[in-house]
């Protein structure tokens, strides 16, 4: 059966950073494939473009440029702010207040981020806001093990 919109596909696969030579970032073996309902949105279109049409059995090769995945790093998401913001009871947690830890932040609008501390200095915590997979191309190997229709349960848990 050919990949298609609301099916389960169930993948094994390599990504690597940059090419088949860069270092690897995931393994996904047969014991706990990736699956997954194609075409819901929940993917990167271009990961799912990249599997359109394969059929259960086929290999697949291929890079997602860092455009089409998660965006070049753009610095104006490197932001300083107040230490006073980590605050709590006029102390600083520095448990939680402490270079390399990921923080979620909420914007003035109500919207949540992830930040990386990347830099304490004084009276500023210098936070990296870019999705930690930005600037990088994504090279994926690996083979379709799985297209089926799906289970009323896996349904639900789109």
């Amino acid at each position: 059966m050919k990949i298609k919109k609301n099916l389960l596909v169930s993948l094994i696969y390599e990504l690597r950073e940059t090419d088949s030579n860069g270092p690897v970032i995931e393994k996904v073996e047969s014991d706990n494939p990736f699956q997954f309902i194609y075409g819901t949105g929940r993917l990167l279109q271009s990961f799912e473009s990249a599997l359109s049409d394969l059929s259960e059995g086929d290999d697949f090769r291929f890079t997602i440029k860092s455009k089409d995945a998660y965006g070049d790093r753009r610095e104006d998401l490197i932001i300083d702010i107040p230490i006073s913001a980590f605050e709590i009871d006029g102390k600083i947690d520095e448990e939680v207040c402490r270079v390399g830890n990921e923080i979620p932040m909420t914007d003035g609008s109500g919207r949540q981020f992830v930040g990386v501390i990347n830099e304490i200095s004084g009276d500023t915590v210098k936070m990296d806001f870019n999705h930690p997979m930005a600037g990088v191309d994504l090279y994926f190997s690996g083979k379709v093990i799985g297209v089926r229709e799906p289970t009323a349960e896996e349904l639900e848990h789109i």
